[in-house]
């Protein structure tokens, strides 16, 4: 202890890790009371200047006790070697060499492992101690793998987003965007119920009014030329109410924002759209195919077991799509759909390859099947997966759909259908969309006389075509059912409030059920139950047990 602390700076009554530094409570458990540097030949505690190496981790190097985790964990979890020694004994130093960035969407975990103040987040720096903080764990919504975090708040404020430990999904690592994306949800947020007036312009009102305007127009419609879309973040409660509500009137015109090819039983067999070998079942494969997908950036977590199993297992990596760093080595086959089917009719060396491998699996991206081809991409995914699992143990399952929306396993699992063409919206004349945002749908794609009405928590591009705003809640601000990339049910909690006037996604539509057929859920606990008994059938997560 008296060695770690000989050039270890005074620096806890201004240390953002004062409360959680392993340096604290290891000199408090075991450490001295006094100290015996004290000579007048000693030339007193060494400085080492900060390195900047991004916009998210801070570092004071000073601090720094040379245990190289943040070194290790660059190496061989995420995959980057900037990170590395110079010098010798004390005149060591931890940096990037020469002055660069430290390039990773892994790069904010060093903040958790570093064991003193050395480094630190950007965005947290000096806003509050651990003991202010206020301890809720959630789900990360922003992509499909359903990361289990730790969601810090004081006052009614987000403060951090740290990591929750959870072996069979996200590890104890979460990704940049899970960890610092939470600013956005205090800017351009939806406070209060807005109806465009007589003028074009919206206006904010009660939301009684808003409900009454939007009801009195859906009964009005026609159920064929009604329709709903959820965007990728609503959550299985709200999709729920909204199928049933579009139920109840006779329309069956439901939709999520991302399709699925219907070649073969497309969404009926719940099989075709999950990643089936599971997340940690991934460092159990032997031979693995990407197709048309990006995993370090499309789901981070994914690719750290892929580059675990690698590292490892030795496990074999194919890509068929643009070349790409992955962190790991692999064989590009090519980036054409030529050579996929070349793969799948058994005309290329691949092929053999992996009809004798003894655990295979194939990825598919979910971007790749939002192209006009893709029923004969999947056609021929699923004809290689199936080759693939001849010589396999009749429990290893070889086909796997990497999502990108946090909503889409969910939505088709209740029974929405898997994204709407422009040719079928023609017909529209009064559309719900759930949160759908994503710049793809514009007024020119709808009819000129279509109602629209926008469920959601910010003022983006989807609030812009409405004729109805009705504010919703963020996923840090209520308890929402969501099923990830392979089929496991998890929930979020209740961090914050909604700020505003905003309100819960499945309380705003069954307040807008009662201007005709009020639906039976007065409670969340009904609602969930009916959820989980009917509509559900994924692996619940011992997140929620």
């Amino acid at each position: 202890m008296e060695f770690l602390l000989v050039n270890h700076p005074l620096d806890c009554p201004i240390c953002d890790q004062a409360g959680e530094c392993d340096l604290q409570d290891q000199s408090m458990a075991h450490g001295s009371d006094k100290s015996r540097f004290v000579d007048m030949d000693y030339g007193g505690k060494r400085a080492v200047e900060d390195k900047n190496i991004g916009p998210l981790v801070k570092t004071i190097m000073t601090r720094c006790i040379h245990c190289t985790r943040c070194i290790r964990f660059g190496n061989e979890v995420a995959g980057v070697e900037d990170l590395g020694t110079t010098g010798r004994g004390e005149h060591m130093q931890v940096g990037t060499y020469i002055e660069k960035m430290f390039h990773s969407e892994l790069s904010g975990n060093v903040i958790d492992l570093c064991p003193v103040g050395a480094l630190t987040s950007k965005p947290y720096a000096f806003t509050a101690r651990p003991w202010e903080l206020r301890r809720t764990e959630s789900v990360d919504v922003l992509d499909a793998v359903g990361s289990n975090i730790v969601v810090n708040t004081r006052s009614g404020e987000i403060m951090r987003i740290l990591p929750a430990l959870n072996e069979d999904v996200n590890e104890e690592w979460i990704s940049d965007k899970t960890r610092f994306a939470y600013d956005g949800l205090k800017t351009q947020r939806l406070t209060a119920p807005m109806v465009k007036d007589s003028a074009g312009k919206l206006q904010q009102c009660s939301w009684e009014d808003a409900l009454t305007e939007a009801g009195r127009k859906l009964t009005e419609t026609s159920p064929d030329g009604v329709a709903a879309i959820a965007g990728p973040l609503a959550d299985v409660e709200s999709l729920v109410v909204l199928k049933d509500l579009l139920n109840s009137l006779g329309c069956e015109n439901v939709f999520t924002s991302n399709a699925f090819p219907s070649s073969g039983p497309g969404t009926d067999l719940r099989s075709s759209y999950l990643l089936n070998t599971s997340i940690s079942g991934i460092e159990e494969a032997d031979l693995l195919l990407l197709v048309g997908t990006n995993p370090r950036y499309e789901a981070p977590l994914v690719n750290t077991r892929i580059r675990k199993s690698y590292i490892h297992n030795d496990l074999k990596v194919a890509l068929i799509g643009p070349k790409l760093d992955l962190t790991y080595e692999y064989q590009h086959l090519g980036d054409s759909a030529a050579v996929l089917a070349q793969v799948a009719s058994g005309k290329h060396p691949f092929s053999k390859e992996f009809s004798g491998a003894a655990n295979p699996m194939v990825i598919v991206g979910s971007d790749v099947l939002q192209r006009t081809d893709a029923d004969a991409i999947y056609s021929a995914v699923v004809s290689i997966a199936s080759s693939g699992a001849k010589l396999a143990d009749k429990d290893w399952k070889t086909l796997n759909v990497l999502h990108r929306a946090a909503s889409q396993v969910g939505a088709l699992d209740v029974g929405y259908k898997a994204g709407i063409t422009k040719e079928g919206l023609k017909g529209i004349k009064f559309l719900y969309l759930l949160g759908e945002d994503s710049g793809e749908l514009s007024r020119e794609d709808l009819p000129p006389d279509c109602f629209v009405v926008y469920q959601g928590h910010h003022g983006d591009r989807g609030a812009y075509l409405a004729d109805v705003v009705l504010p919703g809640a963020a996923y840090t601000e209520k308890n929402g059912t969501y099923v990830n990339t392979e089929g496991r049910v998890q929930q979020t909690r209740v961090a914050v409030t909604p700020p505003g006037m905003a309100r819960e996604d499945w309380k705003i539509l069954r307040a807008l059920s009662e201007v005709q057929h009020t639906l039976p859920y007065n409670r969340a606990s009904l609602l969930q139950l009916n959820t989980f008994s009917h509509r559900l059938q994924g692996t619940l997560s011992p997140m929620m047990s």
